[in-house]
Parts: structure tokens; sequence; C-alpha cells
């Protein structure tokens, strides 16, 4: 009996990490450069997406942010001379292809 439901327990864990929506993250790349700090994957939970942040000043492309965000909102928002650009997507990986 316990190894019959040891077994669907560890079923149950494998459809659910299969099926839950993957994200890239990294806390910090600079433009040009790999990422500088935290590089990896985190596992969207309830509420969440993937997002990307980018900042452009005078034009170009300064750095960028990943991660998984509680009711992301896909925006823009511009202060002096920045330009934050927030999109949220919600396909495995999305965020690297942004």
């Amino acid at each position: 009996m316990n190894k019959c439901v040891l077994g669907l327990f560890s079923l149950f864990c494998l459809i659910m990490a299969a099926a839950s929506l993957k994200c890239a993250t990294c806390h910090l790349q600079i433009t040009g450069e790999r990422c500088r700090r935290d590089f990896g994957i985190c596992v969207a939970q309830k509420d969440e997406s993937c997002m990307v942040l980018k900042v452009v000043y005078n034009f170009s492309l300064v750095l960028s942010y990943m991660d998984c965000q509680k009711f992301c909102k896909t925006g823009k928002y511009a202060i002096n001379r920045r330009v934050y650009r927030y999109t949220c997507c919600k396909s495995n990986y999305c965020n690297r292809l942004i």
C-alpha cells in the first residue's frame, strides 16, 4: 500500500513539474555582457508569469532584468530620459526571447 501511495505521489509531482511555467531569471544583465547576477530558472506560482524589464537610456538598451512576476502587466514608463519597458508572457522561457 505504501509503495502505491509513494508511486502516485511521485507521478503527481512529476506531472506538476512538467506542467508548471518556467521562466529565465537574471537579476542584472548589462548590454553586451552575460548575466551578472542570479542567472537561472524560476517556476511561476499562481498568478505569476514570465517578465522582462528593459531599461533604455537615450534610445540605447542599458540593462535588463528577468524573473517570475506576480500580477505582471506589460507597460512602458518614461522617467527623465530613461524608458522602462515591462513585458509579460506565459510560455516556457518566453522572457529570454523578448
